[in-house]
């Protein structure tokens, strides 16, 4: 339920662009990413930092998007989010003493020695920088049309390809948390 709310302003954007075009996808987004806030903080009594570092940048990229009448704003806006995350995998790979941020995010489901972790950051590091790189090829070289279906198609694809290649490499370290016994 979490995948489909996290994905519910993009999957709006499709929709609203496929019927009215940029700038009401854009907005409809805009006001999609307010709303998936809303509820979460209703909901969770919280935000996690990564809703709410992708709706200012929804925010900031979108509202640039209306007030210019320019699309480019919004096509850079995934790029911004996967080079914004490429830096904070980066930082949280360089500080002496401080643990990689992929080691925070998967640590309670994995047990991997240490230089798996750095390795698994900076596979990560390197995806986000990608997928930021082939989100602009996409949006400078080809139609907004074909932008818009590769953002949701082929972004979320690659994404979820990347995901499934790094479980298949980290399979032999997945742990199962033990119940506790039954009286």
């Amino acid at each position: 339920m979490k995948i489909l709310i996290d994905l519910l302003p993009v999957v709006i954007f499709f929709v609203v662009y496929k019927l009215e075009g940029i700038f009401y996808a854009t907005a409809a987004a805009i006001a999609a990413g307010i709303g998936q806030s809303l509820y979460t903080w209703v909901k969770y009594k919280k935000l996690e930092e990564m809703q709410l570092f992708t709706l200012i940048i929804l925010v900031v990229f979108g509202g640039a998007t209306l007030l210019f009448q320019d699309p480019l704003f919004i096509k850079w806006k995934p790029t911004m989010v996967e080079w914004l995350l490429a830096a904070m995998f980066y930082i949280s790979s360089i500080w002496r003493g401080r643990t990689p941020l992929v080691r925070k995010m998967f640590g309670g489901h994995l047990e991997l020695p240490e230089d798996k972790w750095h390795t698994l950051n900076w596979a990560w590091i390197l995806f986000f920088l990608l997928a930021g790189l082939l989100n602009l090829v996409v949006a400078y070289l080809f139609d907004e049309n074909t932008w818009v279906n590769f953002k949701l198609f082929g972004l979320t694809g690659l994404t979820m390809l990347f995901a499934i290649g790094q479980a298949y490499w980290l399979s032999d370290y997945l742990t199962e948390k033990e119940e506790p016994p039954k009286p």
